[in-house]
């Protein structure tokens, strides 16, 4: 029955007060929700519901009596594992979930409850901050679930010509075990002669407990003992010959873990250890024969070229790869990491090849060191589909009087760069926030001026500035001006709380696009029409809020989910709401991600909109919770930063 009257609504307002996190609600919002409830009635030693049984998608609030939660095992035993008394609450993990129920609940007592319907329940958490706040790790446990199985029946022909999956696969599925090794002390005549008999390519390196130390390949033989004659073949050892660069991966790693070592350290082996036991080795041969995708022959093909014609085709492969990897069910972060390290190795392919263009035109090389640097997306390393470019270029102080040499040669040098990324396909900064811009290619000392004028002068064009600028990372050359110049940062920042504020106030007031019955709120008229932008609706503010939590704690991790990983480490951020931003953010850029390679394989403009009402339910359910997320971020960082100013100021 539905409650009548205003004296049964009064009782209701008074019960719903005294239960946490109702007890958070506003009386106005108490009294819409009472004429919402509905009560029931269990009498004793009946059941609420049973285990396994379908979600009611009901809460149910205890106003009267008592309930007991028990648990049957497979025997059908029974057990009593807690009670809920007076004013307590149960089932919000399976309204939320609608998962069947994992328990049963019984009437101790004969028991009223007020039930309160799960669409009700949605939007209270999605509309009031404190309340959701009580339920984020449900919350959060809830978008995990509903993200693995979305990605999980995902199509691949949706986005590429994939046969089957890899990313699951594990390293010892594809290791070739036992391992030929050899001690350091052998001769390496002895070692050549085993690599023939067996037929191998290389010979990992031991010491006497039987560790691996290093690796001897077919190469290392003819460049260190036949090339160069670095020692007499029949007296020289492994260990003079070996590589003590040696890579190593554990057994239990998954394919894209092997793949991205591979890749980033540009080996052809890798070792496969169990805790501190050598089990395995794996080839780039091993790999390749697992996929048919052409991975792997990307990045040699990128570290091959000689022209930048070879490199922008080189390049073009990279959107293959993207495409490969959302087929296979790369998760978001494993799809960020490997795209960056090949657009990486592709920049800093584009610049050796341009440093040697100045030679021949006589610009001679680099007179001083120099650092490149990316921002934006591709600073945060969550670039996937190539974006326009924001990057910089710092450069050493010179001795006096040459600063107008260093300033033309490294505009040429910057100028070039710029050029040629843009043949590669990363289209030129709009903005013209690129380091052939001078104003993006300075010495460090000027940079340091530069960035301590944007923070001491808090003007809306030097906030827009840092909002670009601190997500600044080095991708080529020395990598020690780049840390000099976040000192400098996290020195400045220090001075002037007045920067925080900013750089977070617009973010504080921003409204996530969901109204208050729980719809989304998308673009009315346009070409966009019912729908919207998750990057400018959703994603920018984490990223906004994520960055200046960083700067404070002077973290120099630029990728978003690093940086949360940094922060709940240094209990910045608590981390049930760490761990609820990161699920959001992922959540958020698969959807990103998903949409905009449709997009491009339509021959549309991947533009990062997407109309909420074409999706699943279980698809807007998920897109609600992500949304969800942006409110208590705004208030953690309110609580940090806003009121720190203000107490500053006081």
């Amino acid at each position: 029955m539905w409650f009548p009257g205003v004296e049964t609504v009064t009782a209701v307002i008074q019960a719903l007060q005294a239960i946490a996190p109702f007890n958070s609600l506003s009386p106005a919002v108490l009294s819409k929700l009472a004429q919402k409830l509905q009560q029931k009635t269990y009498p004793r030693d009946s059941y609420v519901f049973k285990q396994g049984q379908k979600s009611q998608n009901v809460l149910y609030l205890i106003v009267q009596g008592l309930a007991e939660v028990i648990v049957t095992n497979d025997k059908g035993i029974e057990t009593v594992i807690s009670y809920r008394r007076q004013y307590d609450f149960f089932g919000e993990t399976v309204v939320l979930t609608q998962k069947p129920y994992p328990g049963s609940v019984r009437a101790k007592e004969d028991l009223t409850c007020l039930l309160l319907p799960g669409e009700e329940f949605e939007r209270l958490i999605q509309n009031h901050l404190e309340f959701s706040g009580f339920f984020s790790q449900i919350v959060t446990e809830r978008m995990r679930v509903l993200y693995e199985e979305i990605v999980a029946e995902q199509s691949y022909e949706a986005y590429s010509s994939v046969e089957s999956p890899l990313f699951r696969k594990r390293v010892s599925e594809l290791m070739s075990s036992p391992v030929v090794t050899c001690y350091r002390g052998d001769l390496i005549s002895s070692v050549a002669q085993t690599m023939a008999k067996k037929n191998i390519s290389a010979v990992i390196v031991v010491d006497e407990p039987g560790h691996p130390v290093g690796l001897i390949t077919e190469k290392d033989l003819v460049n260190k003992v036949i090339a160069r004659s670095m020692c007499p073949p029949d007296s020289c050892t492994a260990e003079a010959v070996m590589n003590r660069d040696l890579v190593k991966v554990p057994a239990n790693a998954f394919f894209n873990q092997a793949l991205l070592a591979v890749v980033k350290h540009q080996v052809k082996h890798l070792a496969v250890m169990d805790q501190d036991h050598l089990v395995g080795i794996v080839t780039i041969g091993d790999l390749i024969k697992t996929r048919s995708t052409g991975t792997l022959r990307v990045t040699h093909d990128i570290e091959s070229q000689r022209t930048l014609e070879g490199l922008a085709a080189a390049g073009r492969e990279v959107d293959n790869v993207l495409n490969a990897l959302v087929a296979e069910k790369a998760s978001v972060p494993e799809i960020f990491e490997i795209v960056s390290e090949f657009h990486d190795r592709l920049t800093r392919r584009v610049i050796l090849l341009c440093e040697a263009e100045m030679l021949k035109e006589g610009y001679g090389p680099p007179p001083v060191g120099y650092c490149w640097i990316n921002m934006g997306s591709a600073g945060r390393k969550e670039q996937t589909l190539r974006t326009d470019q924001d990057n910089a270029l710092i450069y050493t102080d010179g001795q006096p009087g040459r600063e107008k040499e260093l300033e033309e040669y490294f505009h040429v040098l910057a100028t070039k760069v710029v050029e040629a990324l843009a043949q590669c396909g990363f289209a030129k900064c709009r903005g013209d926030v690129v380091a052939s811009n001078p104003q993006w290619c300075q010495p460090l000392s000027r940079w340091q001026e530069t960035v301590e004028h944007w923070i001491r002068h808090v003007e809306p064009m030097n906030i827009r500035m840092l909002t670009i600028f601190l997500d600044f990372r080095c991708v080529y050359g020395e990598k020690n001006l780049a840390d000099r110049l976040w000192k400098s940062i996290f020195a400045a920042f220090k001075e002037s709380m007045a920067v925080s504020h900013l750089l977070t106030h617009d973010d504080t007031q921003f409204r996530a696009p969901v109204s208050l019955l729980g719809g989304f709120v998308t673009e009315k008229t346009g070409p966009h029409k019912n729908e919207l932008n998750l990057k400018t609706s959703a994603c920018v503010h984490i990223v906004n809020c994520v960055r200046i939590f960083a700067v404070k704690h002077k973290i120099t991790e630029t990728s978003t989910f690093g940086r949360l990983k940094e922060l709940i480490r240094l209990r910045a951020i608590p981390q049930d709401d760490g761990e609820f931003i990161h699920a959001a953010y992922e959540t958020l850029m698969m959807f990103r991600v998903r949409e905009n390679l449709k997009k491009a394989k339509q021959g549309k403009e991947p533009d990062n909109y997407i109309n909420p009402h074409h999706l699943s339910k279980r698809e807007q359910a998920l897109l609600r919770d992500a949304f969800s997320v942006i409110s208590r971020l705004q208030k953690l960082t309110t609580n940090h930063f806003s009121i720190f100013w203000l107490n500053y100021l006081t």
